[in-house]
């Protein structure tokens, strides 16, 4: 896969991460990136973003965590990811009680 086609999956990512996680893995993207099964399904409901964005730097980056760029991608998928878990969670406070 070229590089060029890592950031059009990060970018689709942001905007659907759980439908990008799906293609992902019923092309066998996933599979290249994780061992198990188990990881990726965790981060399809705890961390979706985050999940695309370390199989994409397992792939794209050649072992992700041991490269600057997959480093700050992965952290910038988990800050996006813990931003719009805690803007739901402020979004609930805030709603008036019936």
């Amino acid at each position: 896969m070229m590089p060029a086609m890592g950031c059009l999956i990060v970018l689709l990512s942001l905007a659907v991460p759980r439908f990008v996680l799906l293609l992902l893995w019923l092309t066998g993207y996933m599979e290249r990136a994780y061992d198990s099964f188990l990881w990726p399904l965790l981060g399809f409901f705890f961390l979706p973003l985050t999940t695309v964005a370390y199989a994409v730097a397992q792939n794209e980056f050649d072992g992700g965590a041991s490269s600057a760029g997959g480093v700050i991608l992965i952290v910038i998928a988990l800050l996006i990811d813990l931003g719009s878990l805690g803007n739901g969670a402020r979004s609930r406070r805030a709603q008036p009680a019936d």
